[in-house]
């Protein structure tokens, strides 16, 4: 259902700085708590895989909904907003890398996971750098005057949405 009220429109930014400081405190959990580990943890490998589809879920929400509002409300941003979407790009490619290490490390933990280590501080690394300019760039655009059509949800609450998990086949125990 699509909703015109400017109150809520003014909190936009707010709300994309919250999902990308909750994607944030997810990623440092998973990178901290693999830390602690030398064989595959179930849950946190669950965790991983979620984490992988709330970002991609999120990226999707932003691709397909918000950047065409903010394009319609604001064409001089097509330069930035192609930058975005070539970073969510790039992050699919590494999220996809992260998603098949995470289920490799399930079996043969002791080789995957310095790599899937590796990945995520790779992506920690990405993300910080991509939610910050993404929040600097358009957070006044969006503010001001980008209607909601239905986009907001999966942009401001990925983890909501369906999981790449139910694709998954199930980690080893």
């Amino acid at each position: 259902m699509a909703t015109n009220d400017s109150q809520r429109a003014d909190a936009f930014s707010r709300q994309l700085r919250q999902a990308h400081q909750h994607l944030r405190d997810q990623l440092t959990r998973i990178r901290t708590d693999l830390g602690r580990i030398d064989h595959a943890d179930t849950e946190l490998l669950v965790h991983c895989l979620t984490f992988c589809s709330a970002v991609t879920t999120h990226h999707t929400g932003e691709d397909d909904g918000m950047f065409t509002e903010l394009l319609t409300a604001r064409p001089d941003l097509a330069p930035t907003i192609q930058n975005l979407i070539d970073d969510h790009a790039a992050m699919a490619a590494i999220l996809s890398q992260v998603r098949a290490l995470a289920m490799e490390a399930a079996t043969t933990p002791a080789a995957s996971l310095p790599w899937l280590r590796r990945e995520l501080d790779g992506l920690a690394a990405i993300a910080a750098s991509h939610f910050g300019y993404e929040e600097r760039a358009i957070s006044t655009a969006l503010d001001n005057h980008v209607p909601d059509t239905g986009w907001s949800r999966p942009v401001f609450r990925p983890t909501e949405q369906q999981s790449c998990l139910a694709n998954a086949p199930a980690p080893a125990a």
